[in-house]
């Protein structure tokens, strides 16, 4: 009798063991991966931003429906970072604390993501940004999926120089980090080029009131015009520009910020014939990026279009899936890791991720607008191109300098938060 009591409890444990573990391993396979989205949904940003939060979601929902990662599904959280550089951070803390997410993709600003920035080295947790930025920054809790300044402006500035052959140079842009970063850089190679600066000027961000920056554009009679104008102003610096006779045949303006989508709201007759510089278009003639607008279009609608911005948020979630795969966890540590080692045929061409620096290697092209709301690629490197996050005209303590001095004048703020009088002539 003793002897078959213990065979039974012993059977009746092994099968409590086996059930226990069944549990166990189909717990973890019910428990999705949550990943975080976060990006501006209202305010002046939402024309750009809500595409990136579709592209995001389009590529987890292509992931799940291949099975998910790791046998688990994706759960997308979407923060609204209302386009206000402080809620970028509470929300990033609130996804991390609050909703327990493996990752983080989002951002657009500058500002957004340097108030961001500190939240996810606190918590040693994973921002993937996926926006062309200026360069200047690198964090062990940051990888950059858009373009450095070398790999997006500073092309432009050599293509308009040897191709518009121009000499004389306009530099406008949005009264914050990014643009003031930016033309700090192309007035390096202006005088390294020996070109001539014949203005420089800012519109407060989400401002319409550009009529003194047409007015000096206007005066000063630029060969090219390098725009970091952001959001909505575009709506009434190209109308304005247009209505002063500043026509792209003689004074073209090459973006930083203007694409597909954006020309969607933007009237064809004031954008027709200028340019911009990106790492991607919606015309690129590759099979991959054809098969990518397809099913951008059949998720989304066939009036939608695809950009820069779009195609690097949606290539985000992929470099970051392969690195979960890689690494058979979600854990963000071992994920961080991970994304170091990855590379992607992505619609533009083949990217990876540069290890010592982690930023993206992207090919550039540069386009002119055309009526029909797309681009006519001119100029394309075809291969990717290496990132340098601080470009080598200044030391990086020089740079890092340059930008505390911008953050102490606008009161330890990174967008300058007092909009110049309208009387005020530009500095």
């Amino acid at each position: 009798m003793r002897r078959a009591w213990l065979w039974g409890l012993s059977a009746v444990l092994v099968i409590a063991a086996v059930a226990g573990s069944a549990l166990s391993v189909f717990g973890r396979v019910d428990r999705p991966i949550v990943v975080g989205i976060l990006h501006s949904e209202t305010g002046p940003k939402a024309i750009s931003e809500k595409s990136m939060i579709h592209a995001e979601i389009m590529a987890i929902e292509e992931i799940n429906a291949r099975g998910g990662l790791l046998g688990r599904r994706l759960k997308p959280v979407i923060a609204d970072g209302r386009s206000d550089w402080p809620t970028y951070a509470q929300q990033a803390r609130k996804l991390i604390d609050d909703d327990h997410v493996s990752v983080i993709f989002g951002c657009w600003t500058s500002a957004s993501r340097k108030n961001v920035r500190p939240v996810v080295e606190e918590k040693d947790h994973l921002l993937v940004y996926p926006m062309a930025y200026e360069g200047l920054e690198e964090s062990p809790n940051i990888v950059y999926t858009g373009a450095t300044a070398n790999q997006q402006v500073i092309p432009a500035v050599t293509w308009s120089h040897d191709v518009l052959k121009a000499k004389r140079v306009f530099l406008v842009g949005s009264d914050y980090i990014w643009p003031h970063t930016v033309n700090a850089i192309i007035k390096d190679q202006l005088r390294a080029l020996r070109l001539e600066l014949v203005g420089e000027d800012y519109i407060f961000f989400g401002s319409a009131d550009v009529d003194d920056v047409i007015a000096e554009i206007v005066k000063a009679k630029p060969d090219v015009i390098f725009s970091t104008v952001v959001g909505d102003s575009n709506l009434a610096f190209y109308d304005r520009l247009r209505r002063a006779g500043v026509k792209p045949d003689q004074s073209p303006v090459i973006s930083f910020s203007i694409a597909e989508d954006e020309l969607r709201v933007l009237a064809s007759a004031d954008t027709v014939g200028h340019y911009a510089a990106w790492n991607y278009f919606q015309s690129i003639d590759r099979l991959e990026n054809q098969e990518y607008v397809r099913r951008f279009k059949a998720r989304y609608g066939a009036d939608r279009v695809t950009s820069d911005v779009i195609t690097a948020a949606y290539n985000s979630v992929y470099l970051w899936a392969q690195a979960v795969t890689e690494a058979d966890t979600e854990e963000v540590g071992k994920v961080r890791q991970s994304i170091l080692r990855q590379s992607l045929n992505a619609p533009e061409g083949v990217i990876a991720i540069d290890r010592e620096t982690q930023h993206t290697w992207r090919p550039f092209y540069l386009a002119k607008m055309r009526a029909d709301g797309q681009f006519e690629i001119v100029y394309t490197t075809q291969k990717p191109v290496q990132p340098v996050p601080y470009p080598f005209g200044r030391s990086r303590s020089e740079w890092d300098a340059f930008l505390n001095g911008l953050y102490a004048g606008w009161g330890n703020q990174w967008a300058n938060p007092v909009k110049k009088p309208k009387s005020t002539p530009s500095q």
